[in-house]
């Protein structure tokens, strides 16, 4: 019985970026807005290739929704636009409205990973080769904005993730626009640049934002244009461009890139459980450090990121044996 059904999602696997999109007839959306199909050359997960985008299940710029569908909001170069995906057969169907709707359905082969070559991972331990067989539909999504997955990352150092995704939360809601769009209700886009640097000392406070996470992300929105550019680097090269910002070290840098380059071999450091996680997945070793990860993926080399994910994903976790991080919330003193 084992091997009939998939595996219930646990806190490990969501981390992963497991999403649970419910199995529903896609139904056409209310108003006009453009639309694209594009059929993936395998088998294609939206829950599992989208989720990494998810900041939590309140994200107001993310929704799964009863009837299968994903719906995001970005900020894209032409401007703010909102996409709906739904599978559907072996096909996909991607409607976008606003400004940026041209842009998003531009990029929706990427967004959903055909840049991504998951024929390049050869398994060398059983847990991973479960793991693989288990999620066939795991691609690496590229979404091609940095900004929107360097702020929530770095809104995320140094704190629990309850706190992290509630900051995002509260802030995108407060300082963002309406979802173009008829998107689900209580959807926002994330605030541009200018808005985030205009954002008083107060409402990050509010927000459970210490001022050293709040001056990283003012001093990244100041050379916004800049690290947009990083895009089109390979992922060591943008990943050197966004660590040139004073507060961005390599946990943040690989972080976002993993999810605008959709980057295979970008491994997190300097993560409080993942190298003990994987330690103990590859070796038993619930002790590991950076390093004992790094030589224990090394024969993933060039896969490395897809293999953290994998192991997040199979479940495989060590006992816990200390209380959780306490949760600290500034914004009551």
């Amino acid at each position: 019985m084992a091997g009939r059904f998939a595996p219930r999602p646990t806190r490990t696997t969501v981390r992963g970026g497991h999403v649970a999109v419910p199995p529903g007839v896609p139904r056409q959306a209310t108003g006009p807005g453009r639309v694209r199909a594009w059929v993936p050359d395998g088998p294609l997960d939206l829950g599992l290739v989208l989720g990494p985008l998810r900041r939590g299940p309140g994200d107001p710029t993310f929704r799964a929704t009863p009837d299968g569908s994903v719906w995001r909001t970005s900020l894209t170069p032409a401007g703010p636009g909102t996409l709906r995906v739904c599978a559907y057969g072996g096909g996909v169907r991607g409607e976008a409205w606003g400004p940026g709707a041209e842009w998003l359905l531009e990029g929706l082969p990427e967004l959903l990973g055909a840049a991504d070559d998951p024929s390049a991972f050869v398994p060398r331990h059983r847990l991973l080769a479960s793991a693989r067989h288990r999620r066939p539909g795991l691609r690496l999504t590229r979404s091609g904005l940095v900004l929107e997955s360097l702020i929530p990352s770095i809104l995320e150092q140094k704190v629990t993730t309850d706190e992290a995704y509630r900051a995002w939360r509260l802030l995108v809601r407060k300082f963002g626009e309406p979802a173009p769009g008829p998107a689900p209700a209580r959807m926002y886009v994330m605030p541009a640049p200018r808005t985030w640097a205009l954002i008083p000392s107060w409402e990050w406070h509010r927000a459970g934002v210490d001022n050293k996470r709040a001056s990283t992300i003012l001093r990244a929105v100041r050379v916004a244009a800049r690290l947009e550019q990083a895009v089109g680097m390979e992922p060591g090269a943008a990943r050197a461009r966004l660590e040139l910002v004073p507060g961005v070290g390599p946990w943040t840098s690989a972080e976002t890139v993993q999810r605008s380059h959709g980057a295979a071999d970008e491994v997190t450091v300097g993560d409080l459980h993942l190298p003990g996680i994987v330690g103990w997945a590859l070796a038993g070793d619930r002790d590991a450090d950076d390093a004992a990860m790094l030589e224990l993926l090394e024969p993933y080399a060039g896969q490395r990121h897809r293999a953290a994910r994998l192991i997040l994903l199979s479940g495989r976790v060590p006992a816990r044996r200390a209380p959780k991080m306490p949760r600290w919330d500034i914004g009551q003193l």
